[in-house]
């Protein structure tokens, strides 16, 4: 049965999740606060920015009016940047009149308070207007689902029926979904394996080769579902979609902006060269503080986010937090 979903969020991962809906027969309303970027969409059926020669469907409608969009909708999913998601979700919260599904597929946590995405929206939306609230989360490349490639993420809640539901608007011969019932370990991999991606840019950019890029992402993960189960994450989450298979895609693509970014600070780029090269966010870089302050806090040993940390705002030289990484006292694996 077709569903009314308003997604928030008209840059790359939005408007591919849009496009997926719109081919599954739903009726899909693209929000976002551009009004050029919104006639675009409406107008030549395209999103030139973020997804350059990708055709849209006519059908697929963009608002700049949030009370528009989220009008009788069935779902609204949030998928704009994590120091965004608040003001946002609060904004919703006003225009919204009838309860509907929350859902969202960013990643990150939110600075200062290092709160997950789930429990901002939980925040901001009243208990009466969410009917449950749900995480899309996995391996995907934005620019790979808009041009119908093999896909298969997560749809994760409390709420089993409000994960099924997502698992069923999206389901079809090119986009799988699998539901979970850990939402916080779903989270946390989704946002931690940033951290990762950026340090596996690095080392990228300072000419290692896969023998460091395979022991970066293994150690890497032994982090990440340390402080996810700390915070009580299922272990086994992480040995899954939103866990091991996301760190990998993300560690290993030019299409993954974090990779991107640790690429040039490897090779000598400083932070702030970093973002205007870019042009868009960059989660891992706030990730990185967010987790680092959370396994101070947790007393959680977390040495290449440390490492990660010590580059972005310390500035510490890259060659010389590897060097301290590959010197430390020799321990245990597990």
């Amino acid at each position: 049965m077709s569903k009314k979903i308003a997604v928030l969020g008209a840059g790359s991962w939005g408007t591919a999740l849009a496009m997926v809906l719109d081919e599954n027969g739903h009726d899909v309303r693209l929000w976002g606060n551009n009004v050029e970027q919104m006639s675009e969409i409406n107008n030549d059926h395209c999103n030139a920015r973020y997804l350059p020669e990708i055709q849209l469907s006519k059908s697929i409608k963009g608002f700049t009016d949030l009370k528009l969009a989220v009008e009788a909708v069935d779902v609204v999913l949030f998928v704009v940047p994590t120091k965004a998601m608040r003001s946002v979700a609060h904004q919703v919260a006003s225009v919204l009149t009838s309860p509907a599904v929350i859902a969202h597929a960013s990643k990150g946590l939110e600075q200062e308070t290092h709160k997950r995405i789930s429990e901002v929206l939980e925040e901001e939306i009243p208990e009466e207007l969410r009917k449950a609230v749900v995480v899309l989360s996995g391996p995907s490349h934005a620019e790979e689902v808009a041009v119908k490639d093999i896909t298969t993420i997560t749809s994760a809640s409390t709420n089993l029926a409000g994960a099924e539901l997502i698992q069923s608007l999206f389901m079809n011969r090119y986009f799988r979904v699998y539901t979970n019932e850990d939402i916080i370990g779903v989270e946390m991999g989704a946002a931690l394996k940033n951290i990762i991606a950026v340090g596996a840019g690095a080392l990228h950019g300072l000419g290692y080769g896969d023998n460091a890029k395979a022991a970066l992402m293994t150690r890497g993960l032994a982090e990440i579902s340390r402080l996810g189960v700390a915070f009580g994450a299922q272990p086994l989450t992480f040995i899954g979609l939103s866990g091991v298979g996301d760190l990998i895609v993300t560690c290993t693509s030019v299409h993954s902006r974090n990779w991107r970014a640790g690429d040039l600070l490897g090779k000598g780029h400083n932070l702030q060269e970093v973002l205007d090269n870019m042009g868009m966010i960059v989660e891992g870089v706030s990730t990185t503080k967010a987790a680092y302050e959370l396994a101070k806090q947790k007393n959680i040993e977390m040495p290449i986010t440390e490492a990660i940390y010590d580059v972005l705002y310390n500035k510490t030289d890259v060659k010389e937090v590897v060097s301290h990484l590959m010197t430390r006292d020799g321990k245990a694996e597990s």
